[in-house]
């Protein structure tokens, strides 16, 4: 496989983002524009950017302009998030990652937790739709039953995290619990300390089908590709 050939179908299986509150505006225009060099899968940032980053990829329609909802807390009301992936998916979002009502979830309260999917897929159903469940904050059982309740939802995919907390030694080790939860119902998205490609093949070999990576360490590891 020629480098150009490995670049992109690494690529297509990466999502790069800046959804940092210090990110700015050059910041996202880097990124659109690595987006367009390597063919990332899609692009995301906060919503009040998400109308920007459409327009500007309007022109490379296998590129997607991503939005987040509840991010990063996930405290939102259904209510709200349903406002939410309406309002994105106006600007022109092809993908959705919602997270998930950690503290409902922690509190054993799964009916909300599934209402709160249900509502943002049945007001998205053109769009992809990952539900973030903060692996790192929760046990091996507590996982499994995340997963579970992701594909009750009706979402594409489950992802590990936000990437806002920092990353964990046992990240590998939730993608597998993760993966043979799945077991083929729903796709996996990792997120979070992805910075090499040992990293990224060992989590594909695991079971995960994307990767959420920041721009900065998107960057990095594509000019080290050999």
């Amino acid at each position: 496989m020629d480098e150009f050939t490995f670049q992109t179908a690494l690529a297509q299986k990466i999502d790069i983002s800046c959804v940092q509150a210090f990110h700015t505006y050059a910041e996202i225009e880097r990124m659109i524009e690595a987006a367009i060099k390597y063919h990332f899968a899609a692009v995301f940032t906060l919503p009040a950017f998400s109308s920007y980053v459409a327009k500007k990829l309007r022109p490379f329609p296998e590129i997607h302009t991503g939005g987040v909802i509840s991010f990063p807390s996930g405290g939102d009301t259904s209510i709200q998030k349903m406002r939410q992936a309406a309002e994105l998916l106006e600007a022109g979002c092809q993908e959705l990652d919602m997270v998930m009502n950690l503290t409902a979830f922690k509190s054993q309260e799964y009916g909300d937790v599934v209402q709160d999917i249900i509502g943002v897929r049945r007001q998205s159903d053109s769009a992809i739709l990952k539900v973030i469940i903060e692996a790192p904050q929760l046990s091996e059982k507590e996982i499994r039953k995340a997963v579970d309740l992701c594909v009750d939802g009706g979402a594409d995919y489950v992802k590990t995290s936000t990437g806002w907390y920092p990353a964990h030694p046992s990240a590998l080790e939730q993608i597998q619990i993760m993966a043979n939860q799945a077991a083929g119902r729903i796709k996996i998205k990792a997120a979070g300390g992805i910075r090499s490609l040992e990293t990224i093949y060992a989590m594909q070999q695991a079971g995960c089908n994307r990767f959420g990576i920041g721009l900065s360490s998107a960057l990095a590891l594509f000019r080290d590709i050999p």
